[in-house]
């Protein structure tokens, strides 16, 4: 999309309450309303593998290096996360001690392995136990599909970081290759992790992603909305974790990571207005070749508006969020009416 000169940076921030960059993860727990919609997520692997950690920055507001703190899940830790209005992440991280592992796949086995919907199994990358971490991977497989068979699995190849990084894609594609192996008859979708780079929201964007309720609606509506304006692209973010849960591109663009790096980017911006007591609101990046507009959209998301007609005024374009909101806000409501943006 070219690059910004140094000053093309527009961020524009608001006075209001200051929030604690980085509340502990049992601060996620809620009470949720009964109307709410849950959908159980399991967060798993061996202990030390990364997944409090993971869980903590996409969630928790923690920047990468205060992960260094975090102690040792004990057993199973919940908590209910809002996405989206109505939907409800009841997020099951489970401790990764062989003592702990070996009663979910007995005493806990029914508790623990009903009514999933998603498993994420996280694997340290240099662990010295890959057998071992191999069998506890099959024996919660072997728990999914007697219990919850439709769930859907995903593995996080996990600490990339650790690897040279001209060994990195073989390394994962050897692993992913395993894993599908080892899945079947189920299948599982593998990502490469890091809490050092951008490669961990685009890992959760995507499980994110099959858990929204309407998301095809959210998807056909977000394309009329960019014809509509004439937008190159359109980006739509979960508030909170500014994970991507939607987009729609008119034009090819060149980088294929933009909207995992765009969500680290602004939730490292957002979390450094809190600490000056500010909140993040809106941005605007323009130079020779693009305009792009962050803004608030819904009461639980942010768009971003790309645009490369030089000949449509900031002012027409942020109207035209202003102007949208109304209409997604109803299609956040999953128990809502059927609802179509049209071209006029």
């Amino acid at each position: 999309q070219g690059k910004s000169s140094p000053d093309a940076a527009l961020p524009r921030a608001e006075l209001g309450p200051s929030a604690s960059p980085r509340p502990s993860p049992r601060q996620l727990r809620r009470v949720m309303p009964n109307t709410a919609m849950k959908k159980k997520v399991l967060l798993m692997g061996k202990s030390g593998s990364g997944k409090t950690s993971m869980r903590s920055i996409i969630f928790a507001n923690y920047i990468a290096r205060d992960t260094r703190r975090l102690g040792a899940t004990i057993d199973v830790e919940h908590s209910h996360v809002r996405f989206l209005g109505n939907l409800v992440l009841n997020l099951w991280d489970c401790g990764g001690q062989d003592t702990f592992m070996e009663n979910y796949f007995t005493s806990q086995r029914d508790n623990i392995f009903r009514n999933v919907e998603v498993l994420i199994y996280v694997f340290d990358v240099e662990s010295r136990e890959l057998e071992k971490d191999m069998h506890y991977y099959q024996s919660c497989l072997e728990a999914i599909l007697q219990n919850s068979p439709d769930a859907k699995i995903f593995c996080l190849v996990h600490k990339m970081d650790l690897v040279q990084e001209d060994q990195r894609d073989l390394i994962f594609k050897e692993r992913e290759e395993d894993l599908r192996r080892l899945s079947r008859p189920l299948e599982c979708a593998c990502f490469r992790t890091s809490i050092w780079d951008e490669t961990l929201y685009k890992a959760w964007s995507s499980i994110v992603y099959q858990l929204i309720p309407n998301v095809q609606q959210l998807e056909m509506n977000l394309r009329n909305f960019a014809q509509i304006i004439e937008a190159d692209e359109v980006l739509l973010f979960e508030r909170a974790t500014f994970l991507v849960i939607s987009h729609y591109q008119c034009k090819e663009q060149r980088d294929v990571h933009r909207f995992e790096k765009i969500s680290n980017i602004i939730k490292q911006f957002k979390l450094s207005c809190s600490k000056l007591a500010t909140s993040f609101q809106s941005m605007e990046v323009r130079n020779s070749n693009f305009a792009a507009f962050i803004d608030i959209f819904t009461s639980n998301t942010y768009v971003m508006v790309v645009m490369s007609d030089p000949s449509i005024p900031s002012a027409a374009t942020l109207i035209n969020i202003r102007n949208a909101r109304k209409h997604f806000e109803k299609l956040e409501r999953v128990d809502g009416p059927k609802h179509r943006l049209l071209m006029r």
